[in-house]
């Protein structure tokens, strides 16, 4: 990673790698029954995928007196209790982060895209210890480069601040050449790669509403994963 010029994709992971959403959302559902709190309608319940949990919970109006308890919930559900039906193996039961499964294509994309050459970080605001057994599960881990994600206490937290630490990580350096692209399918992607000088490729597979992507500044938006290789290809030139 100390070679220089790279040029370097940050994926998003939920909405961008993996369809996320089942096992997101019905963590979610419990955290709420479970806090005696409304749960929320299906589009509330949507928009949780992306930000950090703190963030959502807040947004819904969970007392501030209440967040730990409710991150503790969820965070409880996702990794611990097998409870919800694993996608990939019928009649299994498995935590929220593998009632899940990895887009069509993607496998593909990430090998056509480090056979040319391109150094591959996911960058995710889900908490880095959540994120490594997820892609350890679905095979990624092997077809990228790092893995970097928000940080269990909270002082890492947002799109910005875990492309920062990836690129602490990999000795990113812009003066010596150094380029990198986000590519991710929510706001969050977008206005974290802003924040670090950045462009985003929108990826319209995943989990943005309306023309949230454009309305953020996405340089580019593709609709399906096949354009992934090529769209990144093209930016690179």
């Amino acid at each position: 990673m100390n070679e220089h010029p790279k040029k370097v994709v940050l994926l998003d992971l939920d909405g961008t790698l993996t369809e996320s959403a089942p096992g997101i959302i019905a963590c979610v559902v419990k955290t709420f029954e479970e806090l005696g709190y409304p749960v929320p309608d299906d589009a509330e319940l949507k928009r949780f995928i992306g930000p950090a949990i703190i963030e959502s919970l807040r947004r819904n109006h969970i007392p501030e007196n209440k967040l730990d308890d409710g991150i503790a919930i969820y965070r409880n559900y996702y990794a611990n209790q097998n409870i919800f039906d694993d996608p990939m193996n019928p009649g299994n039961k498995v935590p929220g982060r593998l009632y899940n499964s990895v887009f069509d294509g993607i496998p593909e994309q990430l090998a056509a895209l480090r056979e040319d050459g391109y150094l591959l970080a996911i960058a995710t605001c889900k908490p880095e210890y959540q994120a490594l057994p997820i892609c350890e599960h679905f095979h990624l881990t092997e077809q990228v480069d790092g893995i970097y994600g928000a940080s269990m206490d909270n002082t890492r937290l947002h799109k910005d601040q875990v492309i920062r630490y990836c690129f602490d990580h990999i000795g990113f350096d812009a003066e010596a050449g150094d380029r990198a692209l986000m590519v991710g399918d929510r706001w969050t992607d977008v206005d974290g790669a802003v924040a670090c000088g950045l462009d985003c490729l929108g990826c319209g597979w995943g989990y943005a509403e309306g023309d949230e992507l454009a309305q953020h500044g996405a340089y580019h938006i593709i609709e399906n994963v096949g354009q992934l290789r090529d769209a990144v290809n093209e930016y690179f030139g």
